[in-house]
């Protein structure tokens, strides 16, 4: 199954989280299919790169978003669908 899910890179105390479609079977920073955006949690502006147009194909094709994606997205007022 296909999940929407963030991915944890940056340095030690600096997270950056990469938002990534990927096989839900998969580690959490391991194999991924496609890059959809980044969120930088110590930055202002905490999402950057986002491809809500991808998002949005992904998920009516069945993809699941997890849940601290899709209130991400409802935090910054980012519609899908």
């Amino acid at each position: 199954m296909l999940t929407i899910r963030m991915q944890r890179g940056g340095r030690v105390h600096m997270p950056i989280y990469t938002i990534v479609a990927t096989d839900s079977r998969n580690p959490r920073d391991g194999k991924f299919l496609e890059k959809l955006g980044q969120y930088n949690p110590s930055k202002e502006s905490e999402l950057s790169d986002i491809k809500t147009d991808r998002i949005a194909a992904l998920v009516k094709n069945g993809a699941t978003m997890s849940d601290t994606v899709r209130t991400l997205l409802k935090k910054n007022k980012i519609q899908i669908g």
